[in-house]
């Protein structure tokens, strides 16, 4: 050891630190550099970077303070970091803020690069899916069908309290009539409550209508608010999670016992061809009957084509419609080849 080895020599020619360096010296990175405004202090490439990231994953090393220990500790990250050491703070901006919309593009880079060097055509890929839980915590959760149950409680209620207040103090009403309203509005609601309010200022009213218009004053028309602000995270979903917003409520696989569980996640699609996956998607749908087209559109735009023909399970032909054209049964499984004509 009187000449110590460099880092070169210590790592062997066919170790996967090799391939992931060099895959990643292939591929295009402007769009993630120019996340990075230039100026100031100088800071470490994001090409290197990714290198690092990618095999922290590859080696399943996915806690930022993990890695900072294995590129101080282990000669592989050594050698990809060029004997940089950035912190977990880095490493974790890094994938956080800069990587984390750039990192399809990566992945289809990649992909090209495959189907640049044979190991991927297209010619016919297999496609499946599964859901994925979330993060989130199961107890806190907004359901579309819960919403539209308060909303028309509270419009039903609202009608009961304007059609009392007209058999009490019909002259004395003004505002706006709650039958009339097609969609429940916050001022709108405030405006009505206020006329009854006034209507019925002088008047001997019942305890239990005075105590629902009480709670109607001071709630209602914020409900209203929170009730539009959910309906706008929902979109067409069903149900979201209020820890995970992103996270639509599904009925994941059976437990050791054989019990469905109903937990918050995602409804992940991949597509493969020799082992390669070529393309992933995530969808915030319950059922796989309406991912596999938007699967493929997404496909198509990151590779630039289609592919031939996918493996799908049969009862696509269900729902596919006329997009697809079922070519024949393939394996075990319930699996069909479908050809994916072009829109």
């Amino acid at each position: 050891m009187l000449l110590p080895p460099s880092l070169e020599e210590l790592i062997s020619k066919t170790h996967a630190v090799r391939v992931v360096g060099s895959v990643i010296d292939q591929i295009d990175i402007g769009s993630l550099a120019d996340t990075y405004k230039g100026g100031g202090t100088s800071s470490y490439h994001p090409r290197m970077l990714l290198k690092v990231l990618v095999y922290a994953y590859l080696n399943n090393i996915y806690s930022s303070r993990k890695i900072e220990a294995a590129i101080q500790e282990n000669i592989h990250f050594m050698w990809l970091a060029g004997m940089k050491r950035p912190d977990h703070h880095t490493v974790n901006r890094f994938r956080a803020q800069r990587l984390k919309n750039h990192i399809k593009e990566v992945f289809s880079q990649v992909v090209l690069l495959l189907m640049e060097a044979g190991h991927v055509d297209l010619k016919a890929v297999y496609t499946d899916g599964t859901k994925i839980e979330a993060n989130a915590n199961k107890y806190t959760f907004v359901w579309a069908k819960s919403i539209a149950t308060n909303k028309k409680k509270m419009k039903a209620q609202l009608e009961e309290l304007w059609n009392y207040t007209q058999g009490v103090a019909a002259e004395e009403l003004q505002g706006d009539d709650p039958g009339e309203m097609e969609e429940l509005d916050p001022k709108k609601v405030a405006q009505t409550i206020d006329a009854i309010n006034a209507a019925l200022k002088d008047k001997k009213i019942d305890p239990k209508t005075k105590q629902k218009l009480s709670y109607a004053k001071r709630n209602w028309p914020d409900n209203v608010r929170k009730y539009k602000m959910q309906e706008s995270i929902l979109g067409e979903r069903g149900s979201y999670s209020k820890t995970d917003r992103g996270a639509t409520f599904m009925r994941m696989k059976d437990d050791h016992m054989g019990n469905g569980q109903l937990k918050a996640g995602y409804n992940v699609q991949w597509s493969t061809q020799n082992q390669f996956i070529i393309h992933y998607s995530l969808h915030q749908d319950t059922t796989d009957t309406k991912t596999l087209i938007p699967h493929y559109k997404e496909l198509q735009a990151q590779l630039g084509k289609l592919p031939q023909a996918a493996v799908v399970r049969r009862m696509a032909e269900l729902w596919l419609g006329a997009e697809l054209r079922i070519l024949g049964r393939r394996g075990r499984g319930g699996f069909c080849e479908v050809q994916l004509l072009p829109p």
